[in-house]
C-alpha cells in the first residue's frame, strides 16, 4: 500500500481516497499480531495446536531457546540447536541471475538459525538442552513421539522443508538493494531505484550504539521500528565498504515466528502483493 501511495503521489494521480482513510481501512485489513508463540505452529509441544507436535513436553520454546548450554555461534537469543556450516547451502547468487545487484554474504544471521529445523536435516526435537535433569532430558522427553502430516520422526518434509539447496527460494542473506551503509556518506542510497529507499520507508536508527535498518510498511512511515515492519539484519562483510555493518534481508526479513499472523508468520497481510511490495517497488 505505501509503495501504491508513492506511484500515485509521483504520477499526479488521485487516489479518491484520503490517505487517512486508506490507513484506517489498512489497520482493519490487518491487525498487529500478538507475540503469542503458543497459539501457533511454531508451538511444537504436546498442548500446541498442529500440525506437528511432539508428546515428550507441554513445554513450548524448548524447541527453539534454553536459558542454559545456547549455541554460542547463534546470533539469536540463547539458541537451543546445533547450527549447520554455513557452506552446506547453496544460495540464490550462484544461478548468476543479471538483475543481483546485492552483494551476498554465508548464511547465517537469523536465517541460520530458521534452518535448523526448516532445511528438513535435523529433527526438530534435536535439541542442546532438552527438558528435565541434564542435557538428554528427563524421561517423559526421552520417550516422546512425535505426531502430523508434515514430518518425519521430527524432521520436517512438505513445504516446511526448504532443503539445503536454497537456489529456488527468495535470497537470503543479501544485501538490501535499496540503500545502506556508505563509508563517506552513512545515511545514503547505494543501490538500485527498483527498491524503497531512504526517503520513501527505509528507515534507520541507532540502538546501544549500533545502527538498525527497517522498512516502515505504514503508509506513511512513521521512524519507528515495529514488528509489522520489514526487519533488515546487519552484518559485517569485509568485501563490502570496508566491513562496515550493512543491511542485509534474512528470513525473518520477512516473517516473525513468533507472530499469530494467520498465513505463514507474514509480518504484513500479503493481499495485494503488499510484502514484495514493501521493498519492492514495481
Amino acid at each position: 500500500m505505501k509503495t501504491y501511495l508513492l506511484k500515485l503521489q509521483s504520477l499526479g494521480i488521485a487516489a479518491g481516497l484520503t490517505l487517512g482513510a486508506v490507513m484506517v481501512l489498512s489497520m482493519f485489513a490487518w491487525t498487529t499480531a500478538s507475540a503469542d508463540v503458543a497459539n501457533t505452529k511454531h508451538n511444537l509441544g504436546s498442548t500446541g495446536p498442529g500440525p506437528n507436535n511432539f508428546s515428550g513436553t507441554t513445554e513450548v520454546c524448548v524447541f527453539c531457546h534454553t536459558p542454559h548450554g545456547a549455541d554460542t555461534s547463534a546470533e539469536v537469543p540463547l539458541w537451543n540447536k546445533a547450527l549447520a556450516a554455513p557452506g552446506t547451502y547453496t544460495t540464490y547468487d550462484t544461478l548468476g541471475t543479471s538483475s543481483l545487484d546485492g552483494a551476498t554474504a554465508p548464511v547465517g544471521s537469523v536465517s541460520i538459525a530458521c534452518l535448523s529445523c526448516h532445511d528438513g536435516v535435523q529433527a526438530m526435537d534435536a535439541v542442546l538442552n532438552a527438558p528435565g535433569s541434564g542435557a538428554g532430558g528427563d524421561a517423559v522427553w526421552a520417550a516422546g513421539v512425535w505426531t502430523g502430516a508434515n514430518q518425519t520422526l521430527g524432521v520436517l518434509t512438505s513445504f516446511a522443508n526448504l532443503g539445503q539447496d536454497l537456489t529456488d527460494d527468495h535470497p537470503i542473506g543479501i544485501q538490501y538493494g535499496g540503500g545502506g551503509i556508505k563509508t563517506s556518506t552513512p545515511t545514503a542510497p547505494t543501490r538500485d531505484d527498483d527498491f524503497v529507499q531512504t526517503g520513501q520507508g527505509l528507515e534507520n536508527a541507532q540502538v546501544n550504539g549500533q545502527t538498525i535498518w527497517w522498512v516502515d510498511t505504514e503508509a506513511v512511515p512513521n521512524g519507528t521500528r515495529e514488528k509489522t515492519d520489514m526487519q533488515l539484519y546487519t552484518r559485517s562483510v569485509a568485501a563490502i565498504d570496508s566491513g562496515e555493518l550493512q543491511p542485509f534481508v534474512e528470513c525473518a526479513s520477512c516473517h516473525d515466528p513468533h507472530s499469530e499472523a494467520p498465513l505463514l508468520f507474514l509480518r504484513v497481510s500479503n493481499d495485494g502483493s503488499e510484502v514484495c511490495l514493501a521493498c519492492h517497488v514495481k
